[in-house]
């Protein structure tokens, strides 16, 4: 027999068997209280993704999971300890029960904000599904408590899965009204601007494009960014509270634009582009290549480099490679010739600005300004085609209280991107733009991105994704450096190092599946178009660490683009217009005997 429990500190319905209650005539008030305690925990068994839950470092999995198809998987680091969390509505004075399944070294669920005493309870280890359970009380004025799990700093990936709060739910409980008058606005070749009339007791919005979420906005207008141009996208909006989302309004339609012939600059390379790095101000060990010496399998040339006077100055200048360097260094004159007849054999020839040395931070508009005036001076004297931005240490980094990629406060990505543009207007649509960003820059975004909700990250996490996003439109190539790079998760949640075709998919799958930012569900990276994106390799051993094979690249190009030879990454589509290979250099490939430039050419002729 189980022993009496004492009745001073629990509700007296949880205490009596169903016996006693029907001694004492009391069944009635038994189905009242069952129906009260409704679990209030929304989404927590992540079945719909993140939905409802803020999260630091979390993602959902298919596997493991404790029931369903679905669980959050979340990664500590070193100043991050994965925490995910979500406000419910509760009653004042009320007695509430938090449980939840977890898997993982350290992990914990709790409640905050309680109005009495906050609670948590850990698993130290848990190599399987273990159950956690508290119970806590409201105080006499609380209307709302946070609930959250989380694991430890540094230590390893955790799992969660069937996160419950039972009790009786506070507020009325009812999910707002379906959103009217939705409508399409301008429409360019990439993005649909949509706008609704608003919705009484509505905290937010939901945006559905073709069926599945887009992502959340407070306002009653958003522009749906990253569609392909030419093709009909149709668009639902629903509103949200603390008691759930509405049903979804009626459906809008919108074709996208019909990309300009000549937009980004792209529409005259080939289908599929071979680009490489050019030393022209420099010799190094691999030795100088003349521009009349580069192969025609060479569609892009980018001029290496440009560099600042001074780290803060924007004023860059691009020296060519002086004759006790490189002896067999041309003239300005045979240069300016060579470079012509590239262009009228197709090819485009940039000035690639920055690279490991040129270290360039515009952190005023006088500097925003000069580096316009500076870069043009060198587009114009030489007749190139357009400009690489290859920035790299530190040149770009994010301040604290910037957050947002999408709408970003920093000085030197605000006027990065403001000086692009203008020289974008100068130059007109035929302007060639590409970048050459690390995956630091990047890819290292899914999982941090700036200092961090808590401060204590490398603020340059993830600080290229303001400014390919807010230049997406302008862009004609992004070919990300998957090379001298540390290892970075993929959208498999899973590590992935250089020296294979893996990491080379897993990097590329990201750019063109998009992502959420630094794990925020709601905060989604736009997938770029596949004829914007080319893989960035080194072309020797001696040229950078993560060189890989011909076999390994083939490998690569043969899971993009054919959806074969993809190894244990399952890619989230197959893109043949993917644009083609990036390659740190020309200079190098022709020291390895053109090995990389034959296996493109073998590939793609």
């Amino acid at each position: 027999m189980e022993r009496a429990r004492p009745l001073t500190r629990r509700p007296l319905v949880t205490l009596l068997t169903a016996a006693a209650l029907a001694a004492s005539g009391l069944t009635a008030l038994t189905s009242a209280a069952r129906a009260a305690d409704a679990d209030l925990a929304r989404n927590g068994g992540f079945e719909s993704a993140l939905d409802g839950w803020t999260c630091t470092a979390g993602t959902t999995v298919t596997s493991p999971v404790h029931s369903g198809t679905a669980a959050l998987k979340a990664t500590p680091a070193g100043a991050d300890n994965a925490r995910c969390s979500q406000t419910v509505s509760v009653k004042p004075d009320a007695q509430y029960t938090l449980s939840g399944h977890v898997r993982g070294t350290y992990v914990y669920l709790g409640a905050s904000g309680t109005g009495t005493t906050d609670v948590s309870t850990w698993a130290q280890s848990a190599p399987d599904w273990q159950r956690l359970t508290t119970t806590f009380r409201t105080g006499p004025s609380t209307t709302k408590v946070t609930i959250y799990t989380h694991g430890w700093y540094g230590t390893g990936a955790y799992h969660a899965d069937d996160i419950s709060l039972t009790g009786p739910g506070g507020g009325t409980g009812q999910p707002p009204a379906a959103p009217g008058g939705l409508k399409a606005g301008s429409v360019t070749s990439s993005s649909v601007a949509l706008s609704w009339s608003p919705v009484t007791g509505a905290t937010g919005y939901t945006v559905y494009r073709d069926g599945t979420k887009a992502g959340t906005v407070t306002g009653t207008s958003t522009t749906v960014t990253g569609l392909t141009p030419s093709t009909a996208y149709s668009f639902q909006v629903a509103a949200v509270n603390e008691a759930g989302e509405s049903a979804r309004s009626a459906t809008v339609t919108a074709t996208t634009a019909q990309r300009p012939d000549d937009g980004g600059g792209s529409s005259d390379l080939p289908a599929h582009a071979l680009v490489g790095y050019l030393h022209a101000s420099f010799a190094n060990g691999s030795g100088y290549t003349r521009m009349a010496d580069v192969p025609d399998s060479w569609d892009v040339i980018d001029l290496a480099f440009g560099e600042p006077t001074s780290v803060t100055s924007g004023d860059i200048r691009f020296e060519r490679c002086p004759v006790t360097e490189c002896p067999n260094v041309e003239s300005d004159a045979e240069f300016k010739a060579a470079i012509k007849a590239k262009q009228a054999a197709g090819k485009k020839v940039l000035i690639s600005i920055g690279g490991q040395n040129g270290q360039v931070q515009l952190t005023t508009a006088a500097a925003r300004d000069r580096f316009v005036s500076s870069v043009s001076a060198i587009i114009d004297e030489y007749g190139l085609d357009g400009l690489d931005i290859d920035f790299e240490g530190h040149s770009l980094s994010l301040n604290a209280d910037d957050t947002d990629f999408k709408n970003p406060k920093t000085p030197v990505v605000v006027n990065l991107i403001s000086a692009v543009k203008t020289l974008k207007a100068r130059y007109g649509a035929g302007f060639v733009l590409t970048m050459a960003p690390e995956t630091f820059f990047v890819q290292l975004g899914y999982q941090y991105y700036g200092t961090g909700k808590w401060g204590g990250q490398d603020p340059r996490a993830g600080a290229y994704l303001p400014v390919i996003h807010a230049l997406r439109d302008d862009l004609t190539l992004l070919h990300v450096q998957d090379y001298n790079s540390g290892s970075i998760m993929g959208l498999d949640n899973q590590y992935h190092s250089m020296g294979g075709a893996d990491f080379h998919i897993a990097m590329t799958d990201m750019l063109l599946t998009g992502f959420p930012v630094a794990g925020d569900a709601n905060n989604v990276f736009p997938p770029l178009r596949p004829d914007q994106v080319a893989i960035g390799m080194p072309a020797s051993t001696q040229a950078g660490n993560g060189h890989v094979s011909p076999a390994e690249v083939t490998k690569a190009l043969n899971c993009l683009t054919r959806k074969t030879d993809c190894g244990s990454y399952a890619t989230h589509g197959t893109w043949p217009a993917l644009r083609g290979l990036m390659t740190w250099s020309i200079n190098w490939d022709r020291y390895a005997n053109w090995e990389f430039q034959k296996n493109f050419d073998a590939y793609f002729g």
